[in-house]
């Protein structure tokens, strides 16, 4: 009996520290594949897949780039930082760790980052053209015109190296450089709109009538990108076509009816065509598209008091105050009314 009972004792010791080691495992194996639900499926789908293969980097940098979308920032950095111990030289992790520092206000391990992927892939053009644009995003000049001119050294009319290089001179204002540059760029390829997009503006800047003409470009390499149709609207406005212009912004949003800048653009034109009920119309929209939107309650307060209905022009002008206590203009227009 003492026989059987030193065996009970010592296989229950086992049992217990087998079961000790077997939470230790799991929760090892949780911590470092944040298996906890998120509620977003796709998440937790990899999640699960993670820790089903747990060497598998893939699946550690989909989930970080599912992370990323939804600016789960540290948990990106630290799927990434996951996949990079298993595979150390893949560039498409190192292009995503460094957005992902970028857009979390990380520029420091950002650039780092992207010199790395330079460092390990010195003439790979993708690379160097994001670490030039890191670089201009970081106002590193220099740096970034060096790195261009290293792309431009392995592919001599590469159209992206050019764009790059007149972004580069536009922020330092050698505007004549800068309209070389983009030119250069569409040149060698017709459809980089934006650099289509930045020869309107620049044109327009200058007084030039070929401001029009590069905006039209611009729209006709990308019929329905919006950042193309806004720029020619804003053109169209300040040249004094407002009909051009509405209409533009018309195909804004019969492109993304959500879209309330051209919503509120179009109230401001109406208004200057003392068109009230129009631009109170668009006014409305645009809060109703975008709730915070504080300079549209603004200008739907301004026509509402024209109209003479001052309770509802107070309620717009405080809700823009509510956003913005130091809206100068909100607060003179309620002090007038009071």
């Amino acid at each position: 009996m003492k026989r059987l009972f030193f065996f009970i004792i010592i296989g229950s010791s086992l049992f217990f520290s087998y079961c000790q080691d077997t939470a230790e495992a799991t929760e090892e194996v949780t911590a470092n594949t944040n298996l906890s639900t998120t509620g977003n499926p796709a998440i937790d789908g990899l999640s699960v897949a993670i820790a089903d293969n747990p060497s598998d980097p893939s699946l550690y940098a989909k989930r970080a780039d599912m992370f990323y979308q939804n600016e789960g920032y540290d948990e990106a950095i630290s799927d990434l930082q996951k996949a990079l111990s298993f595979d150390s030289t893949n560039v498409d992790y190192l292009h995503l760790l460094a957005d992902v520092y970028l857009d979390y206000y990380q520029s420091y391990p950002a650039i780092n980052t992207m010199m790395k992927a330079a460092t390990l892939y010195p003439t790979r053009i993708p690379t160097l053209l994001k670490l030039s644009e890191f670089q201009l995003i970081l106002k590193q000049y220099d740096k970034s015109i060096n790195t261009i001119n290293e792309v431009l050294k392995l592919e001599q009319l590469n159209a992206e190296a050019y764009f790059m290089l007149g972004l580069n001179f536009k922020e330092q204002g050698n505007i004549d450089r800068a309209m070389g540059s983009f030119q250069t760029a569409v040149e060698n390829n017709p459809d980089l709109v934006d650099a289509w997009i930045n020869l309107g503006q620049l044109h327009a800047e200058k007084g030039s009538n070929l401001a029009k003409y590069y905006f039209e470009n611009a729209v006709k390499v990308a019929p329905n990108n919006i950042t193309a149709l806004h720029a020619k609207a804003e053109f169209l406005h300040f040249s004094d076509d407002r009909q051009g212009a509405i209409e533009t912004y018309r195909q804004i949003n019969n492109i993304d009816p959500d879209y309330s800048e051209s919503l509120f653009n179009t109230g401001i034109i109406y208004l200057e065509m003392d068109s009230l009920a129009q631009a109170k119309k668009h006014f409305n929209m645009a809060v109703v598209t975008s709730p915070t939107y504080i300079i549209a309650y603004y200008y739907r307060g301004l026509v509402l008091e024209m109209e003479g209905n001052i309770a509802s022009a107070k309620k717009d002008y405080q809700t823009a105050l509510n956003f913005n206590p130091e809206f100068v203009r909100a607060q003179e227009a309620l002090a007038r009314l009071k």
